[in-house]
């Protein structure tokens, strides 16, 4: 299903291979269409937008889950997880949005509070992660339902080093655990064994019954993982956060659907420390559109 003037690209691709008796391309709206046949095995979607959720695309996959899949079908991917660590970043910083303040004399820092608002989807060299990466989220896609891609959760991000926080960075996994063998994909895949302690957190996802460890199809987008071209998503902080190793950050994210544009998302960001250096307690919006 495609409801862009790729379909007709599709159609031609399939015909032009012999396959027209064995896929069929469907132009529309999956929310507007029909198709040939009551029920489905298998919903595939490439759903995923910066910030796992940004352009909304789930609720059309899990549209389709409820109208056209069969009771023991699957959909895939079929599970995801959204991850936050903090970085230090005094260089863009300075030079994108500090900047601001004194352009050749003028104060522009109106611009700077409009700059601060929008996440940065961008690569995030893994030596400027300060803290522990911290999972928000888990989504079962089988079994989800829309609402819960709206949610509040609170953070904890313990320094591993002295150093200063500038951003807190968002990025997410998304796996595939009903296949039935291992596949190769080229976007960052990796196959993780969950007796490793760095991967604890997903554990329950993947455990098997009567099993100690497993391992399935991850597709991870982290700043320690294979770059792809979701990246990960940037927010910057009023604040220079002087933390010392051991100290911790935490705070709440609040994510959800924009209430004039459902495809966007408002992101509220509380976060607080209480260190030796550096005492500090504030709430930032985001808007990603």
């Amino acid at each position: 299903i495609e409801c862009s003037q790729m379909a007709d690209m599709a159609k031609e691709i399939v015909k032009t291979n012999g396959f027209s008796e064995v896929i069929t391309v469907i132009k529309g709206k999956v929310e507007e269409i029909e198709l040939p046949v009551p029920k489905v095995d298998v919903i595939i979607s490439e759903w995923m937008g910066y910030f796992l959720l940004f352009e909304n695309m789930l609720d059309t996959v899990l549209f389709a889950r409820d109208k056209w899949l069969a009771d023991d079908g699957v959909v895939l991917p079929d599970k995801a997880s959204l991850h936050l660590t903090a970085i230090e970043d005094a260089e863009y910083k300075e030079d994108k949005i500090e900047f601001w303040n004194n352009v050749y004399g003028f104060d522009m820092s109106c611009i700077k509070k409009q700059a601060m608002m929008e996440p940065l989807v961008d690569t995030v060299d893994q030596n400027q992660i300060v803290t522990n990466c911290q999972l928000l989220k888990t989504m079962d896609i089988s079994k989800m339902s829309s609402g819960d891609a709206s949610f509040t959760v609170p953070f904890k991000l313990v320094a591993e080093r002295n150093d200063f926080i500038h951003a807190l960075v968002a990025y997410f996994n998304v796996s595939f655990t009903k296949c039935h063998k291992l596949m190769g994909f080229s976007t960052g895949l990796s196959v993780v064994t969950f007796y490793h302690p760095k991967y604890a957190c997903l554990a329950p996802f993947f455990k098997q019954s009567g099993s100690n460890e497993c391992t399935h199809n991850l597709l991870f987008a982290g700043p320690r993982s294979k770059s792809t071209h979701w990246k990960q998503t940037v927010l910057y902080l009023e604040d220079v956060v002087t933390i010392c190793e051991g100290e911790t950050l935490s705070g709440s994210m609040t994510v959800a659907n924009n209430k004039k544009n459902p495809r966007d998302i408002d992101i509220t960001l509380k976060y607080a420390i209480n260190g030796n250096r550096c005492k500090v307690s504030r709430t930032q919006h985001y808007k990603m559109r």
